[in-house]
């Protein structure tokens, strides 16, 4: 389907001069540091592109992820987050270092924006999880409502380094410590 037609049938607006508030922006392990960030309208722009109408909430699931990735870059930049490498290990006592907790949070305020600007239509935003399957294996992840079906969705950018598009799986079978399946994530 052209670009053409699809904007014909499914107008695309965008309001001039529109950029999310400033918003909170983790920069270290635990959220102990962070930063208020603030997107330029440019910017913002960039991420409002990511979500023409879609149909369903699996489209529109692969819509936070390439939006999420975006934002990471962006705020990235503007944070030092860019050097953030996936999991822990790599990047220990590196600058710009996040672990899980600072992921998870970064990541619902992203969502929180997206929310709030109206670009999500098929899913909520809700609370962070916890998952402890072995006490020694902690871990937090921003959580989705999909509204069709009341599904939860984990939305886990901590595997991967900054800027690449998060993780999303059924929040069941995250709690229970899953791997994600690679092949359903589309192209990393």
């Amino acid at each position: 389907m052209s670009l053409a037609y699809f904007t014909c049938m499914y107008p695309i607006t965008v309001i001039a001069g529109r950029a999310p508030p400033p918003f909170f922006s983790c920069t270290d392990y635990h959220c102990d540091e962070g930063e208020t960030v603030t997107l330029s309208e440019d910017q913002w722009h960039q991420v409002v592109s990511l979500f023409p109408p879609t149909e369903s909430p699996a489209a529109e699931r692969e819509q936070i992820r390439r939006a999420i990735a975006l934002l990471e870059t962006q705020v990235g930049k503007i944070t030092g987050t860019w050097r953030d490498r996936a999991k822990n290990v790599a990047g220990a006592g590196l600058p710009g270092q996040l672990d899980c907790i600072s992921e998870s949070k970064n990541t619902t305020s992203y969502l929180q924006l997206l929310s709030k600007d109206g670009l999500i239509q098929w899913h909520e935003v809700e609370d962070r999880k916890l998952r402890h399957p072995w006490i020694l294996d902690v871990h937090w992840s921003a959580v989705i409502l999909d509204r069709s079906t009341g599904k939860r969705y984990a939305v886990d950018s901590w595997f991967l380094d900054n800027g690449r598009q998060p993780y999303i799986q059924p929040l069941d079978e995250w709690l229970s410590g899953r791997h994600f399946d690679r092949q359903q994530q589309g192209k990393e």
